[in-house]
């Protein structure tokens, strides 16, 4: 059973992925309008983005310079309050304690209400894309990180030290496209221009900003109409209580 989302009191929310661009691919719409409503919405990223790229002139030293400030300029046109970059190599990310602990840590100290991440299981329903390891990494420790640790004072108790108290995430919602959607966020056409050009913020990754952006908005108008939107992301979404 799929539903529309409608949330009130919720206006904090977190974004955890493993590279600089994937929100905007994923999630950046929704992001758009939680923006615009007012919410104070921060990214994560595990990873430093060095590995993303088929010139043979740049450095990955270069290149983690370049996505950073592409995904900086991109978070500035979606309004975010901060993105937090975590530093991981890309390409060589692990669910690992280390990475739980670290988007623990901002979990307790930005306290959101809903957190977005990638799938955790690798999905092969599709013909084209067969999935980045990097991208079930950060979920399964996103995933990990929202509950037990971040929850439970006794997990990682040298955030306590550092000042961060534990924090209850009240929903998770996992990007999806297409297969197991429960969670339908209607969007406005502006939150899809939005998206769109903080996608577009990513020069580095985009080779044709035109079909990129027609691609954009198609998918999130086909989404949308299965609610009878306008536009629409999908999320696999769980209640934590």
């Amino acid at each position: 059973m799929t539903e529309q989302n409608e949330d009130p009191g919720y206006n904090r929310a977190m974004v955890v992925v493993a590279h600089p661009d994937d929100a905007e691919f994923g999630c950046s719409a929704t992001v758009a309008k939680w923006c615009r409503l007012g919410w104070e919405v921060v990214y994560v990223l595990c990873t430093d983005g060095s590995k993303g790229t088929d010139d043979r002139n740049v450095t990955s030293e270069q290149l983690i310079e370049i996505r950073k400030q592409e995904q900086i300029a991109a978070g500035e046109i979606l309004g975010l309050k901060k993105v937090e970059f975590l530093g991981y190599p890309d390409g060589y990310l692990e669910p690992s304690l280390d990475l739980r602990k670290d988007i623990s840590r901002e979990i307790r100290r930005w306290k959101p209400d809903v957190l977005i991440t990638t799938n955790p299981v690798r999905s092969l329903t599709g013909s084209g894309y067969i999935g980045h390891p990097d991208h079930m990494a950060a979920g399964e420790a996103a995933l990990s990180a929202v509950y037990p640790a971040a929850r439970d004072h006794l997990t990682f108790p040298e955030l306590l030290d550092e000042g961060f108290e534990p924090h209850k995430v009240r929903e998770v919602w996992m990007m999806m496209f297409g297969e197991d959607v429960t969670r339908y966020n209607a969007l406005e056409e502006v939150d899809v221009e939005t998206s769109v050009k903080a996608l577009h913020a990513h020069t580095s990754q985009i080779s044709n900003v035109e079909e990129t952006g027609k691609w954009m908005r198609q998918r999130r108008k086909d989404v949308g109409e299965k609610i009878g939107a306008d536009f629409a992301e999908g999320f696999k979404a769980f209640q934590l209580g």
